[in-house]
């Protein structure tokens, strides 16, 4: 119930700060499993994100957000997002991550891993190609354009859903999770 209110409440509030456009909502999934993949330019992004999508959104998010109690309950209680140890292959937060996709969740993840400061894309991390393969689920690209000032325009670009149920029974090397990552972002490059 929580997670709803908080919705409209933020689509209200960013709705009156910024001229925001959304192309391709139509391409997420209704139901099932479904890991939704944005361009990370910013704190405002998954707020954003989570408010103008559809679905329920359970987000992966840094570790550190989690250290401060206020924080944690609403994040974690409150709007269902989880944590992950940047820069280490968190056994937790992918056995999060899976369990939600087991019971035909939306989980968001950033595949960079972190905010661009210079807002060009980055190398996807390993983790988004994993949890598409391991999760059977489809990943949808989204690309966020724009910057979060007082009435600029952001546009947000969502893209048909891609699979990757060819690899399911495949062996899951280091080098066949960075193509699939590279895949992942050269779909969010061509809707920026």
């Amino acid at each position: 119930m929580f997670y709803y209110i908080a919705k409209v409440i933020v689509l209200a509030i960013i709705k009156m700060m910024f001229r925001i456009e959304v192309r391709g909502l139509e391409n997420i999934p209704k139901k099932g499993p479904v890991i939704i993949c944005p361009n990370h330019i910013s704190l405002l992004d998954p707020p954003v994100i989570g408010a103008l999508l559809n679905r329920r959104i359970y987000f992966m998010a840094k570790e550190e957000l989690f250290k401060n109690p206020f924080l944690k309950l609403l994040l974690g209680t409150g709007l269902g997002a989880f944590p992950v140890k940047r820069g280490t292959a968190d056994l937790s937060a992918i056995k999060t991550a899976l369990t939600y996709l087991k019971k035909g969740r939306a989980i968001g993840i950033f595949p960079e891993g972190t905010r661009s400061k210079t807002g060009k894309l980055q190398k996807a991390e390993p983790g988004v190609a994993l949890l598409a393969i391991k999760g059977n689920a489809p990943v949808v690209p989204i690309g966020i354009k724009g910057k979060y000032r007082l009435f600029s325009k952001i546009i947000i670009n969502i893209g048909k859903p891609i699979t990757f149920e060819k690899y399911a029974n495949s062996k899951l090397s280091s080098e066949r999770l960075s193509a699939i990552g590279e895949e992942i972002m050269q779909e969010i490059a061509k809707l920026l």
